[in-house]
């Protein structure tokens, strides 16, 4: 039997909501009203959302949007000025942050120390036995490939060795609450597959994990919901399928013998928008208006036409890297300010 801390409220009620699926999914981590200011800096802004249980939810806004600043918060690292962070229905204290996993963007495990003894010792401060902490830090080694390198020091191993030791950090003690900053950051494909499977698995299990990431495509392909923050507030949230089919559709024209899209150039800017353009492959956003939308598709098509032969013509659901620049007006690594690094100063390695 695994050694749990005495407060373990959440999995069993988590999964008996996911599978509940005639009624509705009730939000097992709530961010509500948070506010945090650094001198003039409004850092978090009544930041507020929610995460559902057993899902993966992108956590998603330009540098400086307040990120890193909520994901300390989540975890008692930053005073808040107001605000609230609720767990399973109740404020957050330090029996329900032992049942939560943490992967900060500033990596920081002990360099010397071997990586068995490192991941026995956090797992034991956890609330883990030193033999379940051992036998679980074993089965994560194995299974991220790992098994082979147990009595090496962190030093030894590669970036991408070191940053998976740190994720298993965060999984040794399967938490019901795991919330990682940039976790695909630096790592290689194999390595991010690898970490995508994770996060799947562990959302499987019943656990609530968010994530941050400035690669949308990855956010896309992997998570069901997401919440878009800017300037300290969420300006979006929900599942990706209702985020995304929640603005008219994109236009594609593809004219192969055009593969530098000049045709594009005598379209109205005040009516067309180029989303992207591809070996002539265009994506295109259309202006709202009166009409129905392809009656307003009419002139990129006709201009299209003029060019050359049409090989595609339709509509697609926008991605949801376009509905961000929509929402949000510039792309997800555009620098507002340092107000995540703000939060930042200081911070501890383990948490």
């Amino acid at each position: 039997m695994i050694a749990r801390s005495p407060r373990q409220p959440s999995i069993e009620r988590a999964r008996w909501h996911i599978d509940n699926r005639s009624g509705t999914v009730d939000p097992v981590l709530e961010i509500d009203q948070l506010v945090r200011t650094y001198g003039s800096v409004r850092a978090l802004d009544t930041m507020t959302f929610t995460v559902r249980p057993g899902s993966v939810t992108g956590f998603l806004g330009p540098n400086g949007a307040g990120k890193t600043t909520t994901m300390r918060a989540i975890f008692g690292l930053t005073a808040l000025d107001s605000g609230e962070v609720r767990w399973d229905g109740h404020p957050v204290d330090a029996d329900d942050r032992r049942r939560f996993g943490y992967l900060p963007e500033e990596r920081g495990l002990y360099a010397n120390m071997r990586i068995g003894e490192q991941l026995r010792y956090l797992g034991q401060l956890r609330g883990l036995t030193k033999a379940d902490a051992t036998t679980r830090s074993a089965e994560w080694l194995e299974r991220l490939g790992l098994a082979d390198r147990t009595r090496d020091n962190l030093e030894d191993l590669s970036l991408g060795n070191q940053q998976r030791v740190q994720l298993i950090s965060a999984l040794v003690h399967e938490p019901d609450v795991l919330v990682l900053d940039e976790p695909f950051s630096g790592l290689d494909p194999v390595a991010v597959d690898a970490l995508s499977k994770v996060l799947v698995s562990e959302a499987h299990r019943g656990a609530t994990v968010l994530f941050s990431s400035h690669q949308l495509d990855l956010v896309e392909h992997l998570c069901e919901d997401a919440v878009i923050v800017d300037r300290g507030k969420a300006v979006a949230q929900g599942p990706l399928d209702v985020l995304t089919a929640g603005y008219d559709p994109v236009l594609l024209i593809d004219v192969p013998n055009d593969r530098d899209a000049t045709w594009t150039s005598t379209l109205d800017p005040a009516r067309f928008t180029v989303l992207s353009s591809a070996n002539g492959a265009v994506r295109l956003g259309v202006a709202d208006g009166g009409e129905p939308v392809i009656e307003r598709a009419q002139p990129a098509l006709d201009a299209a036409r003029a060019v050359g032969a049409i090989n595609r013509f339709g509509f697609e659901r926008r991605t949801l890297a376009e509905v961000f620049l929509e929402i949000v007006g510039r792309p997800a690594d555009q620098v507002d300010d340092d107000t995540d690094d703000l939060s930042t100063a200081g911070a501890g390695a383990h948490t």
